[in-house]
Order: C-alpha cells, then sequence, then structure tokens
C-alpha cells in the first residue's frame, strides 16, 4: 500500500490535533502536525533529509493572522518561532523550497481573492475548513494526481481574479519595458529599498542623476509614488537588486517624497 504523507499546519491546536487524528485514521494516510509556518519549514527540511517527505500540506488561510497580498512579513525562511508567516506566504515558500510537495489551503470561508492569491502563490487547491472528511480525503489524493481543487460556487470569482492579474500584470510588463536599461537599474534598487543616496554609490551617479532617473521611472510608469513604483514593478515580476555590495541607506520613500 502507498502511504500518504500529509502535515496539517494550523495555529489553532485543537483544530490541527482534531483533524491529524481524523486523517490518521485512514489506512493509507501518516499525518503531523505543525502550529506554525517556521514550524512546518522544519518539519519539512527535517523529513526531506531523511529521506521521507511529506506529499501534502494542509494549510491555515489565516496562520498567522490575515495578511493582504502574498508578500510575507519577513521572508518566509527567516521565519522564528515568534515570526509572522501567513498561509499564502507559506505556501509560496513550500514551492520554492520543495515544488514536489502539494499545498491545500484550508479557510473559514470561500473568498476569491484570496483563493486566487494561494494558487498563484502555488497551492493546488482551496477547501472550507468544515467540509466532511471524506471531501477533504478526495481533495488530498486529486491534488496528487495534479488536480487543482476549488469549490464550484469560488470557481467564476477566482477566474476573474487570476484573469484581472494577469491583465495588470501584462500592462505593467509594457511599462517597465518602456524604460531605458539604466533606469530598469534604477528601479530594481527602488525594489530592494535602496534611497537616493544608496543608488548613487551603487549606481556610481551623482545623486542629482539618481533623483533625475527616479523622477523618469515614476513619470514612464504612470505613478506618483517610489511605493507605487515598487508595486508596479514586483508585478511585473521586477526583483530587487543584489544588495551584496554598497550599503542599503535610507528608507526610499518619506511622505511620498524621493529620500
Amino acid at each position: 500500500m502507498v502511504r500518504i504523507r500529509v502535515l496539517v499546519v494550523d495555529d489553532h491546536r485543537i483544530f490541527a490535533e482534531s483533524l491529524a487524528a481524523a486523517l490518521a485514521a485512514e489506512p493509507d494516510v501518516d499525518v503531523s502536525a505543525a502550529g506554525s509556518g517556521p514550524a512546518a519549514l522544519r518539519c519539512l527540511e527535517r523529513a526531506a533529509s531523511e529521506g521521507r517527505r511529506f506529499d501534502v500540506l494542509l494549510v491555515d488561510a489565516d496562520l498567522g493572522g490575515h495578511l493582504p497580498g502574498v508578500r510575507p512579513a519577513v521572508p518566509v525562511r527567516d521565519g522564528s518561532e515568534d515570526g509572522l508567516v501567513d498561509g499564502i506566504s507559506l505556501v509560496a515558500g513550500v514551492r520554492s523550497g520543495q515544488p514536489g510537495v502539494r499545498t491545500v489551503v484550508l479557510a473559514e470561508k470561500d473568498e476569491p481573492r484570496r483563493a486566487a492569491l494561494a494558487l498563484g502563490a502555488g497551492a493546488s487547491g482551496w477547501v472550507a475548513k468544515d467540509c466532511s472528511l471524506s471531501r477533504l480525503l478526495s481533495v488530498i489524493r486529486g491534488v496528487l494526481r495534479d488536480e487543482t481543487h476549488l469549490p464550484p460556487a469560488l470557481l467564476t470569482g477566482v477566474l476573474r481574479e487570476l484573469t484581472a492579474a494577469r491583465k495588470h500584470r501584462t500592462e505593467s510588463e509594457l511599462l517597465v519595458e518602456s524604460l531605458t536599461p539604466r533606469e530598469r537599474e534604477v528601479l530594481r534598487c527602488m525594489v530592494a529599498g535602496l534611497g537616493r543616496k544608496a543608488v548613487a554609490e551603487r549606481l556610481y551617479l551623482s545623486p542629482h542623476t539618481v533623483r533625475t532617473h527616479m523622477q523618469n521611472v515614476l513619470g514612464k510608469l504612470g505613478v506618483h509614488s517610489t511605493l507605487a513604483a515598487v508595486a508596479l514593478a514586483r508585478r511585473a515580476g521586477v526583483g530587487p537588486a543584489d544588495l551584496d555590495g554598497p550599503s542599503a541607506g535610507d528608507v526610499v520613500e518619506r511622505g511620498g517624497q524621493l529620500a
């Protein structure tokens, strides 16, 4: 018999233990539980090092608190027991670190936007916490066959959210493509959180020249603040500049003005 290794990740201890016990009663399921994102990551790493990787993670959508978007307050890999790693950020971290592990998000209620974010982060399913055990087992076995599971009532809303996100990404990519190579360098520095002085030191430019480049970037992207420029850049897939070099300097924005 092929056994399925499941890790339940939920910071509500009673729920996590109850669900783990119910799943463990199945003859082909081995199950463990973790009470936080960092604890889950440690479980995954330990299991991988011992050659017994988990197959499926069941992750609480509200793990560590409700955070908008998919960006964690602290990078997932830097989490500590006291750190904040929300459920969707954990999904993204697992997809990056162990792409063979399937993740299913357990949610208190149906939310098309968050379900779309979860799928975009790499989840294979979104399931109500109060669903039946037979339904949950069906989803677990289904995602191992590379199926994606969503409640039927969510399908239209999730498709609408994914379509809108794709449209916004395409528009953002076109705007970024309008930048010169130097302006893209400056934008990557902005995404990394560098202020004008730090960018100048990094690119061997004068602060005045960097300020001009930053103003050009804002103008071409059609935004009025560096925070908005960074958000647009992330939608377009622009990553931060490598910070192994000059110091990060001051914050990028103060009261909407370039630092």
